[in-house]
Order: structure tokens, then C-alpha cells, then sequence
């Protein structure tokens, strides 16, 4: 059974280029990556925040969030921490 990947971010040029990286980085078979833009999806930004995720872009993946660089924090795309 494979494990999931979350990958979140808000759109900008360094989350998306990151995003290019992560797919291509994690090993499809061992990982389901789901890419959640939360600029498309604020409805989620409670499930990132809940997940660990302080900004974006971020990778979710079981109970470990790696912060690939910071972004923006999610206070800024209306999260309540």
C-alpha cells in the first residue's frame, strides 16, 4: 500500500518551480502525491494547518512536514493557527 504525499502551496514561481522538484523527486511507487494549491483551495488551509504546515510550500508526508522554502505563512493566505 502506498503511503500520501501533500504537497501544499500558494502559486508563487518558487512553489510552483518547488512543485516541478517534489514530483518529480518522490517515488511514485512507494507515494500517492496529491498537489494542493491553497489559493485554489482555501477550504484546506485548516487541514494544513492542522497537518504542522507554517508556510508554504510545504510537503506533508505521514506525520513529517519538510518546509521547502519559506514562502508565505499561512496566516497570510488566511489560515488560523
Amino acid at each position: 500500500m502506498k503511503s500520501k504525499a501533500i504537497y501544499y502551496h500558494a502559486g508563487c514561481p518558487v512553489c510552483v518551480e518547488a512543485e516541478r522538484g517534489v514530483a518529480s523527486a518522490i517515488d511514485a511507487n512507494r507515494y500517492d502525491v496529491e498537489i494542493v494549491h491553497l489559493g485554489e483551495s482555501p477550504e484546506r488551509l485548516g487541514e494544513a494547518s492542522d497537518a504542522g504546515v507554517v508556510s508554504v510550500p510545504a510537503l506533508h508526508i505521514g506525520e513529517s512536514v519538510f518546509h521547502v522554502n519559506f514562502g508565505a505563512p499561512l496566516e497570510q493566505l488566511g489560515a488560523k493557527s
